[in-house]
Formats: structure tokens, sequence, C-alpha cells
């Protein structure tokens, strides 16, 4: 259009009844009187304040907006009040700048999910395909997702954060490459590779395989995606001590992965350490079955949240409660704490992801 952004000076239009006490609501709120007009029977002012420019016009004819201001302290806005309504209706709502991650209490709940239900895939972030793995979120404490990019290539993303409790991705075919804030040069994600996306931590997705199918676990299920429009990466330094609200970046290779026995006998598992770099957060393990032949014992778990999902074969378990449960690859399910189960059968090139949190 020819115009640079910093020549435009974007005006929000408000309607108004009576001039006078519009201007009096705005002005008692912060905002000043930059233009008043026609002189001997106003019915325009313009007004600015908070990186605002309102129009405030008497022959308007449009609705009356909801604004949103947002501050460090909003209540010493408006004497506590966070919410105002303006003579000419618009609502005023006072709000915090920063986004507040809100963590609610675990709805606990037996639940499966499996692939041949035939769940409809959504288009998200980034052109990605997402299958929610847990539908309800336990109530909105977690979310987990199976990501798949039918076809390859560079990725449109942008660096980015997110304002989250505990990430992982779990790559589970194919490959991506990913860069992440003073983590080194960018890096490819293979299959039965894993990461966790520290709180804050800037990344972005550059490449992947065709076919890619990651499982992204979220907790709490609704968190802020932030652009971050000034960093580049990779960053020039390289911390990979460096922390992120406590937690610091963990990269896990299946290649590099040592296994060992698991907490139910017949099984071993491979530690992605995680459960260290989120200071014990969250831990993530991948358990498949050793050559024993102990039968595996009935068990539960004490963690706020465990989900699983079957990254290939099948798995019979047994559920007080909810009968016989046949998992195959694809299928995921969460077990509430407490609740006893016992893996009554299994092939034996099962192997399964399993991610506690809160323990």
């Amino acid at each position: 259009m020819g115009n640079k952004a910093a020549d435009v000076l974007p005006q929000l239009v408000l309607p108004s009844n009576e001039l006078s006490e519009d201007m009096a609501f705005f002005t008692k709120l912060g905002f000043r009187l930059d233009n008043i007009f026609p002189a001997d029977d106003p019915t325009v002012a313009i007004m600015s304040g908070y990186g605002l420019h309102l129009r405030i016009d008497k022959e308007a004819r449009c609705p009356a907006p909801n604004i949103h201001l947002l501050a460090d302290d909003p209540e010493a806005l408006a004497a506590g009040e966070i919410t105002l309504i303006a003579p000419n209706g618009t609502t005023i709502q006072l709000l915090p700048r920063s986004y507040q991650l809100h963590r609610p209490a675990t709805q606990h709940k037996f639940e499966v999910r499996q692939l041949q239900d035939q769940d409809p895939w959504v288009i998200g972030r980034a052109g990605m395909l997402y299958r929610d793995l847990i539908p309800d979120r336990l109530g909105g404490s977690i979310i987990a997702s199976h990501i798949r990019i039918p076809t390859g290539g560079p990725v449109p993303d942008m660096v980015h954060y997110h304002t989250i409790g505990f990430q992982l991705i779990f790559c589970y075919s194919g490959w991506v490459k990913l860069v992440y804030e003073d983590q080194g040069p960018p890096f490819i994600l293979r299959a039965g590779d894993c990461v966790t996306q520290p709180p804050e931590i800037r990344h972005r997705v550059l490449e992947s395989s065709d076919n890619l199918e990651v499982i992204e676990i979220g907790v709490p299920a609704e968190h802020m995606t932030t652009i971050d429009h000034e960093m580049e990466l990779p960053t020039a330094q390289f911390l990979p001590q460096r922390e992120f609200q406590g937690q610091t970046f963990c990269y896990h290779v299946l290649q590099d992965a040592v296994w060992t026995p698991w907490r139910i006998k017949g099984f071993e598992h491979r530690d992605t350490g995680i459960n260290q770099a989120t200071k014990g957060v969250a831990s993530v393990h991948v358990v498949r079955p050793d050559q024993s032949t102990e039968k595996p014992q009935t068990c539960s778990h004490d963690c706020d949240i465990l989900f699983s999902f079957v990254l290939k074969g099948t798995l019979e378990l047994q559920v007080d409660g909810h009968g016989l449960q046949q998992l195959q690859q694809g299928d995921a399910w969460v077990m509430p704490p407490g609740l006893e189960s016992q893996v009554v059968g299994f092939s034996d090139d099962l192997e399964f992801l399993e991610v506690g949190v809160g323990q």
C-alpha cells in the first residue's frame, strides 16, 4: 500500500449520546483530550492514553466496543474496580499485563483413547494436524496431542515460547529439525528421541520429514503461546545448564539410551533424564518387556497424572472396576492415582511411553 507502519495512526471509533459525559469518564480513567470539534457544538472528541487513540463521535453508528487495559497493578487504576461501563456503553476491563498461568485441580478418571476410534484431526498452529488424546483434559490439568505433518519440508513457524508448567515433545516417527534458545545450533529430533521445553524457552520448528508424528504433552492444558519478534535463533551463547523457571532443557537421544529394570517386574525402561531436568515436576519413560518370565504384579501409582501411549505392539491391561482393556499401537490412556491395574498380556514388540506429572 506504500505506507510505512510508523506513518499510520489508528483510531478506535466509539459512539456517543452525550459527549461531555464520555469525555469525563475517559479523563478520569487516565485518557487526555487531544482534539474536539466543531467548537460551537462539539460532536467529536479525540482522546488518547495507554497507546490508544479514541474517536468519540456522536454521529458514529457502530456498537460500543470492549476495551482491555493491561497493567502491572490493574486494581490501582480504578480503586479496585476491574470492569467499568462508559456512558456510551463501552466496556473497559482492567487486566494483568502479564499472562497468568492457571493450574486447575486435576479431575481424576480412567480413560482410554483408541486410534481406531477415527477421531478427527484438526489443523492447529503452523498448519500441523492435531489429534486430542485426552478429550476432557482432566478438568484442564493436561493436554496430550498426537501431531502430524504429512508432507515434509520447511515448517512455517516463528520464534515463540509457551507460558506453561511442563511440556514434552516425543518424536514418534520421522524426524524434525528444531532450535532452542542457548542450546546450540539446530538439531534433528528422530523417532524415539524427546525434548522438554522449559517454561518460556524460545524455540522454533524449522523443518520436518514426510509423515512426521510427535506426541506433545502440556501441563496445564490451557497456556499462552507468545511470538518473539526480536530474538533470532540460534543464539550466540551455549548455556546447557541455564534454568528457565527452575527447569533445564533436556534432550534425550534413543541411540544413547540405557535400559534398566522397571518398577513392574517383567519390564525394563529407559529413563529420559526429564525428572532431574524438571526438578521432579515430571518423569518420562519408555517401557518394554524384558527377557524374564516373571508375571507382572498388580500395581498402582501416586502421581497426580499418569499418561501412557502405545508406541508399538499390543497390551492387555486389567483395570480394577473397568475390566480388560485391549490396547494397540496409537492408543493412549490416563490412570488416576491409587487405581490398581495389572498387565495380563502383551506382544513381544510392545513399547509404550509413560509420562508422570506431580509426583
